[in-house]
């Protein structure tokens, strides 16, 4: 059992939520990006999702552009990001990362290298948002070989067959994009997302994260007591883009705090 699967069954049992929080590998600087992973997880986070930047985001909105644009411009690669979660990992072996980017990067490393390399560094899942689970088939089979989990976004748009179809290649968690469009926008449906989770996670059979869109506590606080997790990320960048570098870490780790506590809120609350 990967230490994803391991997560969400502890959360399961404790009734509480996953907090996914999202940063940039190398935004700021290469050299504050551990640190800034490390007040993720005093913060309360139970997975973190890392970026890997790419000059064309196209999933993503204007702020996460702009902090993939920074970390480019100090230098960062996929290969750094490895190596920066290897760095994490000395002080940390059980809060799971994902990487989180787009297939540009992977393919220039090498398809048939970075799974294996990607386990020896630490890394417990993957998510690469223009890799279609019916266009990767022999990539996804080489994560799963690796012993990683390969995590697929739901567009809200997807019918009930996409979502099986989508559950069958993916492993670890379903993410669902709560509405049509890039990341860091503000247009939720909740609703509709109320009446989508539901269907998906019977379909699926495995947990529901649920991602963009989701700027403060009391929007977290009404996504997790209808998901199994919360995904958010333009929220923390915009965090570490205003703050003095300094004060990145403290103003990071107290702004997760603070989701945290609402989806505490909802100890017991089984979907």
């Amino acid at each position: 059992m990967s230490r994803i699967q391991t997560t969400f069954q502890r959360l399961q049992i404790e009734g509480r939520k996953a907090l996914i929080p999202f940063i940039v590998a190398g935004d700021p600087d290469g050299e504050l990006t551990v640190p800034l992973m490390r007040s993720l997880v005093a913060g309360g986070a139970d997975i973190i999702e890392l970026g890997v930047p790419f000059s064309d985001p196209m999933a993503d909105g204007p702020v996460i552009q702009r902090a993939s644009e920074r970390a480019l411009t100090k230098g960062m690669s996929l290969a750094r990001v490895l190596d920066i979660v290897r760095a994490f990992r000395t002080e940390d072996v059980v809060t799971p990362v994902v990487l989180m980017g787009y297939a540009n990067p992977v393919e220039a490393m090498g398809v048939a290298i970075f799974p294996d390399a990607a386990r020896k560094a630490g890394v417990d899942g993957v998510l690469v948002v223009d890799y279609p689970p019916e266009e990767c088939v022999a990539f996804t089979a080489s994560i799963r070989a690796a012993g990683l989990d390969q995590i697929f976004l739901l567009a809200p748009n997807s019918s009930g067959q996409r979502f099986h179809d989508i559950a069958q290649a993916s492993s670890g968690f379903l993410y669902y994009v709560s509405f049509k469009g890039v990341t860091g926008a503000s247009h939720l449906d909740f609703d509709e997302i109320a009446r989508r989770i539901p269907l998906i996670r019977t379909a699926a059979g495995m947990p529901v994260g649920v991602g963009f869109g989701i700027r403060d506590a009391e929007i977290a606080k009404k996504i997790g007591a209808v998901a199994d997790a919360v995904v958010i990320g333009s929220r923390i960048v915009e965090e570490i883009e205003t703050s003095p570098r300094e004060q990145a870490c403290a103003k990071v780790e107290t702004f997760v705090r603070e989701i945290r506590v609402k989806l505490d809120e909802l100890a017991g609350a089984r979907s």
